[in-house]
């Protein structure tokens, strides 16, 4: 289930409570974003 996150007020939003409209419930902004997971980068030896 993927978790966006509102452009304004940085609140996670999941898929679910975006069903319906695609704004947010907290400020009512329509700009999300999909945050990105952290890489561990890892040295070849």
């Amino acid at each position: 289930m993927p978790i966006y996150k509102c452009f304004k007020c940085g609140k996670k939003i999941q898929n679910t409570n975006l069903e319906k409209r695609f704004v947010c419930p907290n400020c009512g902004s329509k700009i999300f974003y999909k945050p990105r997971t952290r890489v561990k980068r890892v040295k070849a030896v």
